[in-house]
């Protein structure tokens, strides 16, 4: 086809940086071009699909998501073979489904044409019932998707390519490259496939399904190719150190903090109220007392209230000493979710039970960051099937919250892909976790508490709780399957558009608690809670920043931990056992429904967690107001 050069050299402006940084050879562009604006898919010119024959007569490999076999094959069928120097060898690979992952089941079965395609991508029998086969595409799907993301979205995007690029196999030293490509002007994505080497007649179209990791890091990869190729990794020591003080301030602006010769409290008069600056609007409609008043300068106020990070501590004690703030220097260890796993393992005398694989300290479930600590966990989660153990694992990403790309699996392969797709952590599923009976469903349901923390000082250490926690549910009843039904394992519905929140304040579940666990009190809960809190504040704060949180005088912050009781009981008839697990601790959090009401049992101010551990039996629940 005649191209139009004006043409070209538009979509030449338009795609350079993209397929630049693709790694798309310039001797392709023009030939890509044609194929685009032609809609040309002529790789079966030259290559040819195979489907592959397994002998399975001397073979133990069964029917599920274990079988890593690839079921397609794809070979040249050109006699003279295929060139890297063609300036033709470039073929456009269509995706077969496009998808995010929240929605897939839902577009499985109800789009039958769609399933068939996936389960002969995937070698599921087509012969079986709809819902066996959802499940077991589901399972499968990790060996066939791939994914890209948009700058302004914290979300993947997935896809299945055709038969043909779901076909390529993995190979070390592979042939060819296969990457996404977003065409602008129709704003479609394919993939393209290229020779990056010369292939002769009959040879095996493969690429490096992990070709962004370096040959060196040999068990990342091993890691990584887990759904496609099966390596046992239980030699590795799954055994988890603590990082030096670089890792906890990378990736972060840097923050300054007074030194010890300046941490003066700041003077304040009682006879005059207080001046608070606040970027709150809670703060701004609800403190009405008038030992405060509110003011719109920053120069003149006694209090910031801010809900932007605040980083120059070591500048406010110096040129503002007599400034109360709402944030400590280095708080960012604990509200980030790899940081509070690792300052928490400080709790730990020993790493974990060396027969149950039970890791330490109890309140903390197992938690691996797959970005650095991926190897260690695969021979954690092979050593715990090998045992028979539990392996419900959740996946969250360190710093996003509202309950975004969190996704509950049992599925080693779909961890590994979920790895790729930004900085998470997988952290061990609670599969006993302590239910709720609701009776406006008639089921038992997951549910978790947020308590709210006040910080008021590191040397010493001094905090608060306050006992009007916050309560979350469920929507459907709790069992060990559909893992990705969010109502079902997720509590957080406040940002779900089609998700019913179910409100209960804490004077009402109290009574209700009550009822349905007469042998364990909540106070007793309680109890537990304080204890784990503290320790969880001291761990924080027992090392020097960036590694811990810093000492400043005029700091005082409010922070919220989201707590789940885990039903620990063995099942012989004994007494039911529970134990708090955190979850995650945030930072500044919404205080909107606290202020509007909730439990209202107690009036006095209560003593501290420091206190509430040193006397455990004897005071009550902390509280402040």
């Amino acid at each position: 086809m005649e191209i139009i050069t004006e043409d070209f050299y538009r979509f030449e402006s338009l795609h350079a940086t993209q397929l630049q940084s693709s790694g798309v050879p310039k001797h392709l562009w023009r030939s890509l071009y044609v194929k685009l604006i032609t809609n040309n898919f002529d790789a079966g010119k030259v290559l040819e699909l195979n489907r592959i024959e397994y002998d399975d007569s001397d073979s133990d490999i069964v029917d599920d998501d274990s079988n890593t076999r690839p079921e397609y094959a794809l070979l040249v069928t050109r006699e003279n073979g295929l060139t890297a120097e063609d300036t033709d060898a470039i073929f456009l690979i269509d995706h077969a489904w496009t998808f995010r992952l929240p929605n897939v089941r839902e577009q499985l079965l109800k789009y039958k044409n769609l399933l068939d395609h996936m389960c002969e991508i995937s070698g599921v029998h087509l012969n079986e019932d709809d819902d066996c086969r959802v499940n077991k595409v589901m399972r499968r799907l990790w060996k066939y998707c791939n994914f890209y993301t948009i700058s302004n979205e914290n979300q993947p995007i997935w896809y299945v390519m055709d038969k043909v690029g779901s076909a390529v196999c993995h190979a070390e030293d592979p042939n060819c490259r296969l990457v996404p490509f977003l065409f602008l002007d129709s704003q479609e994505t394919y993939s393209l496939l290229f020779p990056i080497k010369d292939c002769e007649y009959g040879e095996l179209i493969t690429r490096d399904y992990v070709e962004h990791i370096s040959k060196d890091a040999l068990e990342r990869r091993q890691a990584l190719l887990l759904p496609w190729h099966y390596t046992d990794m239980k030699s590795i020591s799954f055994v988890q150190t603590e990082p030096n003080a670089e890792y906890f301030s990378s990736g972060h602006i840097p923050e300054t903090h007074p030194s010890e010769d300046n941490l003066m409290v700041p003077l304040t008069s009682r006879d005059e109220p207080l001046k608070v600056y606040a970027e709150y609007s809670v703060v701004k409609q609800y403190l009405t007392s008038s030992y405060f008043a509110l003011v719109d300068d920053v120069e003149q106020a006694d209090i910031l209230w801010l809900t932007n990070h605040f980083k120059d501590f070591a500048d406010l004690a110096y040129n503002t000493p007599n400034k109360f703030i709402n944030q400590f220097p280095f708080e960012y260890v604990i509200s980030i979710k790899d940081l509070l796993s690792i300052i928490s393992r400080r709790a730990a005398v020993e790493h974990h039970n060396a027969e149950t694989l039970t890791t330490y300290p109890i309140w903390l479930p197992t938690t691996y960051n797959l970005k650095t600590e991926l190897p260690q966990f695969a021979s954690y989660f092979q050593s715990r099937t090998a045992r028979g153990l539990d392996n419900h694992w959740i996946v969250k990403p360190w710093n996003l919250a509202r309950g975004l790309d969190m996704h509950v699996t049992n599925n080693l392969a779909q961890i590994v892909r979920l790895s790729e797709t930004g900085p998470k952590i997988a952290q061990k599923y609670i599969e006993r976790p302590v239910l709720f009976y609701r009776s406006d469903i008639q089921a038992p349901v997951k549910f978790d508490v947020r308590y709210v923390i006040l910080l008021k000082s590191v040397k010493p250490l001094e905090a608060y709780i306050h006992r009007n926690f916050y309560l979350r549910f469920a929507n459907k009843a709790f069992s060990l399957d559909h893992l990705d039904d969010y109502e079902k394992h997720f509590t957080v519905m406040n940002y779900q558009t089609e998700a019913d929140l179910h409100h209960l304040k804490c004077e009402d579940f109290l009574p209700l608690w009550q009822q349905q666990n007469p042998e364990n009190p909540w106070h007793k809960q309680e109890d537990k809670i304080c204890q784990m809190l503290y320790e969880i504040l001291e761990c924080a704060t027992k090392c020097p920043p960036p590694c811990g949180i810093a000492a400043c005088s005029q700091s005082r912050a409010l922070y919220a931990a989201d707590i789940m009781l885990e039903d620990c009981s063995i099942d012989d008839g004994r007494e039911r056992k529970m134990r708090p697990k955190i979850l995650e601790i945030n930072w500044t959090p919404d205080c909107k429904r606290e202020v509007e009401g909730g439990r209202n049992d107690e009036k006095d101010e209560g003593p501290s967690i420091s206190e509430r551990r040193r006397n455990a039996t004897h005071v009550n629940v902390s509280i402040f107001q």
